[in-house]
């Protein structure tokens, strides 16, 4: 028999097919600044940036880690594309820039069209919801470097600020205020640790009134973008900083937006801890420094505010529930 490249493990036509699939709803988050429809070698993207007066571009990359893993085992893959997204998003508003463009990367051992349009179509779900164009990815497929039912993904995002409102860590002073905004479950951080605790005692279908929700559902449960919420603060100059909890938890991602001068005082009975990350701890017998340094504990993005805004951006959250957690301190 003669050896083909499809023999070998990749098979052009489920790329193809791929392409026919998605090229649409692709396209539906394309703005006029798209100059170019899928398919070709580079995106092209209008960058007459006329309503501002220095524009500075802001991108970033990132992954949703050991996540896919629930997803794989649940056979659900309409998520993980949404927190790629999202965790992208919120990852350059710390910089106070909103997003233009996203790019994702799909590497599988196989390629199941059906899978990977699963995931798509959560890029193009939340590339609409933030406002900002899918304008192109790559698909890989890689037999012998993943198992044939694996894949990753991977997503860059590029933002526009003006360079003049580039939020700037030497603002934040001691006696600014930490307010925490709710996060929506372990957005895509911590879960070697999560499934490692859990996985052992219960099923992903068991279902758990505390939880209110199966296993899957909270686990899978979107990273919410907080774009929106947070936007209108910035327009009004309301903010010193934000910080996105992700890996490194409360405390390791906020010191990275203070001045050198400057330290945290969290206090940590300020909120309900949620179900989910209680389960962990005990299941896990997990120390509480792991857990702090791990997981966002329910706080997903923290605003630091001067103490005088605080009523104003307290009413102006009202319905995101937030939460005061702390203060920043002088470093003694």
């Amino acid at each position: 028999m003669s050896l083909t490249y499809k023999n070998a493990g990749v098979d052009i036509d489920s790329g193809e097919e791929l392409v026919r699939r998605i090229a649409a709803k692709v396209k539906s988050t394309h703005g006029p600044r798209v100059l170019a429809n899928i398919g070709g070698f580079g995106a092209l993207f209008d960058a007459s940036f006329t309503d501002y007066k220095e524009p500075v571009l802001v991108s970033s990359v990132d992954g949703v880690g050991t996540k896919l893993k629930i997803a794989a085992l649940a056979d659900r893959h309409n998520t993980v594309g949404q927190d790629l997204v999202n965790h992208c998003v919120n990852d350059i508003l710390t910089t106070g820039a909103r997003p233009l463009f996203f790019m994702d990367y799909f590497a599988t051992g196989k390629l199941n069209p059906d899978v990977a349009e699963q995931v798509i179509n959560g890029f193009v779900e939340a590339c609409r919801e933030n406002g900002c164009a899918l304008i192109g990815g790559e698909t890989a497929e890689m037999p012998g470097m993943y198992a044939p039912t694996e894949y990753d993904i991977a997503g860059t995002i590029v933002g526009i600020v003006e360079k003049s409102r580039i939020l700037n860590k030497q603002d934040v002073r001691p006696g600014d205020v930490l307010i925490g905004l709710p996060s929506s479950g372990l957005h895509t951080n911590g879960y070697s640790l999560a499934r490692a605790a859990l996985l052992p005692h219960f099923s992903l279908d068991a279902h758990f009134d505390d939880l209110g929700c199966t296993l899957t559902d909270a686990l899978l449960a979107v990273h919410r973008s907080y774009l929106h919420a947070v936007a209108p603060l910035l327009d009004d100059d309301l903010v010193h900083a934000l910080s996105h909890i992700t890996g490194g938890g409360i405390v390791g991602n906020t010191m990275r937006v203070l001045a050198d001068d400057c330290v945290l005082d969290v206090n940590w009975d300020a909120w309900t801890r949620p179900p989910l990350f209680r389960m962990i701890q005990e299941l896990g017998n997990v120390p509480e420094e792991d857990m702090r340094r791990t997981f966002n504990l329910g706080i997903g993005m923290i605003v630091i505010v001067p103490e005088k805004n605080v009523d104003t951006v307290l009413q102006r959250l009202g319905t995101e529930v937030p939460v005061i957690i702390g203060t920043v301190a002088a470093r003694g």
